[in-house]
C-alpha cells in the first residue's frame, strides 16, 4: 500500500493487519461485547474514555488466572490512590508457565563469542522449583524481598520467577553497578536474601565482582542467605559465606508452585536514575504489570507464539523486567551478556540472522552508532525479522532511514517511550499505521496521553508537557518508604492537578503520531523560545565528525543565557571547522536561536547506569551547586566524564 506522505517509510499490507493480534482483539471485541470502530484513533479513544471497561475487557480477553473473583474494575478514586481489581489474587509466573510447551525454547542465552545456549521449558520449570524450595528453607514467604546482583542471564530469569512463585518481592541491579549505588537502592527495601553471580563478561573481559558482593551482603543487616551463581568460574573462592547455585540445581526434581497475591500486591521494585539524589524505589503491582505486559506484548509488539523476542539490555534496566512479557505472549526469551561491540557492531545483527530474531529490541544510540559506522545488514540473511524496538532516547530521522535502507524495507520499525515508572511503552508501534520518519506511530490503548500548555490546555501540532489524565494499572502503587505518597505525588503530580506529568516535551499530531523532544527539565529556554534537546542531537547526527554531545543552557541575569554545546570528536578532528560546520547546519536546519553561543571539545560524555545523558546534572554543576547535592557520581556509568565537566569552569566563557 503506498502513502501520500513523502516521509513515510512503510506501510502494513492487508494481511499485515488482519494477521495483528491487535486485530483478533478487536474482533473479539465485535462478537463479544458489540463493539466496533473505524480506525486505531476510535479503538483509542475508547479505551482512555471508558478505561474501566477497557481493562475489564483484558481481564477476559485475556482469561486471567484469578484464585479469587474481583469485587471491582477500580476503586473510583483519582491517581495516585487509584486500585484495580480489588479483591483478585494472582501470580504472575503462573501466567508465563501456563505457556510452556515441548515445541520451543523457553530461553536462548548467548554470551560473546560463546555458542548459543538453549534452555527448554522443562530446565527452566525444575531450575525454578529447586531455587523456590531453597528460598522457602531459607524462609522467604510471601511479601519478603529478594535482591539481585545478575547479569543478563538465564539465571536471572529463574531467579525471578522462582522469587516471584513465592508471591515474594524482586529486585534486581547490574553487577557493574558500584557498591554505593547498589546501597543506595538494596538498602530502601531491606532484602533477606541476595542472589549474586560471581561476575560478568564484556567486551572480551572477565569482571570479577567477589569483593562487591561480600561489601554489598556485609552492608545490608538484612541479608540473612546470599545465593551466588558461579558464572565466570566453575569453582570461585569467595571469602564470605554462601549457598552455590549448583548446590541448589543439585536437588532432586519438584513442580513450581504458585503463591497467589493480591492485584495490588508489590511485584519489584525499580530505581530512578539516583544523579540527583537519592533513587526513587518505584514498586509496581503483580496485577497491574501483569495487565499492562499483556496489553503491549501482543497488541503493539504483534509478538505471536513461537517467535524469538529479543531486547538488547542488561538487568539494571527496566527493559530486562519487560523483557519477561515476551515469555507471557509464548515467545522464547532470547538473552544477550555482553558488549554489542564485541568483535563489532554486526555481532546482534549477526545473532538475529542465526537464532533468528523475529523481534530485535535495541536503544536508539545502539541504531545511531550501527549508522554512524557505515553497517550494512541487509548483507545477512534477516528475511525472518518482523520488527525492530528502539527505546531509551529519541531515535533521530537519519536512524529511521538508516533501517530502512541498510537493514530491510519490509520490518516494522517500533520506536517507543516509556520509562522504568511504569515498566512499559506510553507511545510505540501500531500496528494499523505506516512508519513516518521520525516520528513514533502513536499512544498505545489504555494511554491517556495529551500535550499540555503551560495552562494545561490539550494542544495538537506544536511542543508541549506529556500528560496522562487517567489512571493506568502499571501506575506505581507507591515508592517505597514514601509516606503518605509524598514523594509520588512530588514526581508526577505537583505540575498539574490531577494529572500525571511525565517530565518530557511531546509534539503530537493531528494524525496520532508523535515526536518526543527530550525532558522538559533539561529544556532549553533560548531568549523565551523553548527548544527539545533531540532537536540539537538530531542534527549533530548527521554529522560524521561528531560521535557524540551534549547540549544545555546556562540562564543569567537580565534575563540572557548561555548555550554551551559540548561534543566527542573523533580522533584527529580539529575543532574550529567543525565549529563552522555545526553553526551552519544548525542554522540552516532549525534556527538561528539553535546555534550554541561556543562548542567545546570534551573527552566522553557523562551518562546515567541506565544509558541517559546526564544534562541536568551537568547544568548544576556547571552554575556551581554543591555536586554532593546535585549529583551521585556512583550512579554515574563513566564518573570520570563528569569529573571533567566539574573542572570545566575556567573554559566557559559563562
Amino acid at each position: 500500500m503506498m502513502s501520500n506522505n513523502s516521509n513515510s517509510l512503510w506501510q502494513p499490507s492487508d494481511s499485515f493487519k488482519k494477521g495483528s493480534n491487535l486485530y483478533a482483539y478487536e474482533q473479539w471485541l465485535k462478537t463479544t461485547h458489540l463493539l466496533e470502530f473505524d480506525n486505531y484513533q476510535e479503538l483509542w479513544e475508547w479505551s482512555v474514555e471508558d478505561y474501566p471497561q477497557f481493562w475489564s475487557s483484558l481481564w477476559e480477553y485475556f482469561d486471567i488466572i484469578s484464585h479469587s473473583n474481583p469485587t471491582n474494575t477500580t476503586n473510583g478514586l483519582p491517581m495516585p490512590h487509584t486500585r484495580w481489581f480489588e479483591g483478585a489474587t494472582l501470580n504472575y509466573a503462573e501466567h508465563i508457565f501456563r505457556k510452556k510447551s515441548d515445541e520451543r525454547p523457553a530461553i536462548l542465552f548467548k554470551q560473546e563469542q560463546q555458542a548459543v545456549r538453549k534452555i527448554s521449558w522443562q530446565e527452566l520449570e525444575h531450575s525454578v522449583a529447586k531455587l523456590q524450595a531453597t528460598l522457602i528453607d531459607m524462609g522467604i514467604k510471601k511479601g519478603d524481598c529478594v535482591a539481585a546482583y545478575i547479569p543478563n542471564i538465564p539465571e536471572a530469569i529463574v531467579s525471578f520467577l522462582a522469587v516471584n512463585s513465592l508471591g515474594a518481592i524482586w529486585s534486581c541491579c547490574s553487577p557493574d553497578f558500584g557498591v554505593n549505588t547498589v546501597l543506595d537502592r538494596f538498602e530502601q527495601i531491606a532484602p533477606k536474601v541476595l542472589i549474586a553471580a560471581d561476575g560478568y563478561v564484556y567486551s572480551g573481559k572477565s569482571l570479577n565482582r567477589l569483593e562487591e558482593v561480600r561489601k554489598i551482603a556485609s552492608h545490608i543487616t538484612s541479608i540473612e542467605e546470599v545465593i551466588l551463581v558461579p558464572y565466570l568460574d566453575k569453582h570461585p573462592q569467595p571469602n564470605f559465606e554462601y549457598t552455590s547455585w549448583d548446590t541448589i540445581q543439585d536437588r532432586k526434581e519438584q513442580d513450581v508452585a504458585f503463591t497467589p497475591v493480591e492485584f495490588n500486591d508489590p511485584i519489584w521494585v525499580l530505581y530512578s536514575s539516583g544523579t540527583t539524589g537519592k533513587p526513587k524505589a518505584i514498586t509496581h503491582s503483580n496485577g497491574g504489570v501483569l495487565l499492562e505486559h499483556l496489553k503491549y506484548m501482543h497488541f503493539h509488539n504483534d509478538v505471536k507464539e513461537g517467535e524469538n523476542f529479543f531486547w538488547f539490555t542488561t538487568t539494571g534496566w527496566m527493559m530486562w523486567n519487560f523483557l519477561q512479557a515476551s515469555l507471557l505472549a509464548g515467545a522464547t526469551c532470547v538473552l544477550y551478556d555482553g558488549s554489542p561491540a564485541k568483535p563489532n557492531l554486526n555481532t546482534l545483527w549477526e545473532l538475529a540472522e542465526e537464532l533468528p530474531i523475529h523481534h530485535f529490541g535495541t536503544s536508539a544510540p545502539y541504531l545511531t552508532a550501527c549508522m554512524k559506522e557505515g553497517l550494512q545488514p541487509s548483507t545477512l540473511d534477516l528475511s525472518a525479522l518482523r520488527s525492530i524496538g528502539s527505546t531509551g532516547a529519541p531515535l533521530p530521522e537519519e536512524a529511521f532511514e538508516w533501517v530502512y535502507n541498510a537493514i530491510s524495507k519490509d520490518v516494522w520499525l517500533c520506536s517507543m517511550s516509556g520509562g522504568t515508572d511504569v515498566c512499559t511503552a506510553f507511545v510505540g508501534g501500531i500496528p494499523y499505521k505506516e512508519v513516518v520518519k521520525g516520528r513514533i506511530q502513536g499512544r498505545a490503548l489504555g494511554c491517556a496521553l495529551v500535550s499540555y500548555s503551560d495552562d494545561a490546555e490539550p494542544i495538537f501540532n506544536s511542543l508541549g508537557e506529556m500528560v496522562i489524565t487517567q489512571p493506568m494499572p502499571s501506575m506505581p502503587i507507591y515508592f517505597w518508604g514514601d509516606e503518605d505518597h509524598a514523594r509520588y505525588k512530588q514526581s508526577y503530580f505537583e505540575r498539574f492537578d490531577g494529572a500525571w506529568c511525565h517530565g518530557d516535551w511531546i509534539k503530537i499530531f493531528e494524525d496520532g503520531s508523535l515526536i518526543i523532544q527530550g525532558r522538559s527539565d533539561a529544556t532549553l529556554n533560548r531568549k523565551g523560545i523553548r527548544i527539545g534537546t533531540a532537536e540539537i542531537y538530531a542534527q549533530l547526527n548527521k554529522l560524521d565528525q561528531v560521535k557524540d554531545s551534549l547540549i544545555i543552557n546556562l540562564e543569567r541575569p537580565q534575563g540572557e543565557d548561555y548555550m554551551p554545546l559540548f561534543v566527542v570528536l573523533k580522533d584527529e578532528t580539529e575543532i574550529e571547522p567543525v565549529t563552522t560546520l555545526i553553526n551552519k547546519t544548525l542554522k540552516e536546519q532549525c534556527s538561528p536561536r539553535h546555534v550554541p553561543d561556543q562548542v567545546i571539545s570534551v573527552p566522553d560524555i557523562p551518562y546515567t547506569l541506565s544509558g541517559k545523558k546526564m544534562e541536568v546534572p551537568v547544568k548544576k554543576a556547571l552554575m556551581g551547586m554543591d555536586i554532593e547535592k546535585s549529583m551521585n557520581k556512583d550512579a554515574c556509568r563513566n564518573p570520570e566524564a563528569m569529573e571533567y565537566f566539574i573542572r570545566l569552569d575556567e573554559q566557559l566563557k559563562y
